[in-house]
């Protein structure tokens, strides 16, 4: 399907509907205990366990569709399987709800070890898509890459003293809305930074 003909709301639903019913699964089922096999799942562990296929056939869809995903998603998809199975696995939420905090390190690691070395990683995370001067990606990295240090220990001091509900809505929006809000407050980094696309 090419881009003049697939639907424009498609990749949007891909990359995000699951999240989306993810959450609203959890409002359904938050309060109901499930039995298999002898073994009670309250109705955390039982949408993590349905997250996980309904999130990589998004994936596999959506590189379908486009034929990219990008390195951000891929992490992201291979994190949910692993600490989604633990959780399922082990019967304990606690594992999902680290998995923020392994993708946020994993970023400052990457970030963090390109500003070692005098370079930002940044424009190879985000695969190019941001038009700035080498001094600029290097001040946006140093930026995110605090942001992302910030979350990740944000996200440690929710899971661990907030309840599980507070813990979803906070990692539905909370974490979502706080990257957005970064990214809209780096207006005046972008004009003083940002450089022209040929042919413009």
């Amino acid at each position: 399907m090419s881009d003049q003909t697939r639907p424009g709301w498609l990749k949007p639903a891909l990359e995000f509907g699951p999240i989306a019913g993810f959450f609203i699964a959890y409002l359904l089922l938050k309060d109901r205990v499930y039995t298999f096999g002898g073994t009670d799942y309250d109705g955390f562990i039982v949408v993590t366990a349905a997250f996980i296929p309904v999130f990589l056939l998004s994936m596999v869809l959506l590189w379908k569709l486009t034929g990219h995903l990008s390195k951000m998603q891929i992490v992201t998809a291979v994190l949910i399987v692993i600490f989604g199975g633990l959780s399922v696995w082990f019967n304990d939420g606690a594992f999902f709800m680290m998995k923020p905090t392994i993708i946020y390190m994993i970023f400052v690691a990457i970030l963090g070890t390109g500003l070692l070395t005098g370079r930002s990683c940044l424009q190879f995370v985000l695969d190019g898509a941001l038009p700035l001067t080498d001094r600029g990606w290097m001040i946006l990295t140093r930026r995110l890459t605090l942001v992302f240090l910030a979350l990740a220990v944000l996200n440690e001091l929710v899971w661990r003293t907030q309840s599980e509900e507070f813990w979803v809505y906070f990692k539905t929006f909370g974490l979502t809305a706080a990257v957005f809000v970064f990214f809209m407050t780096q207006g005046r980094l972008f004009d003083e930074h940002g450089t022209k696309e040929s042919g413009e």
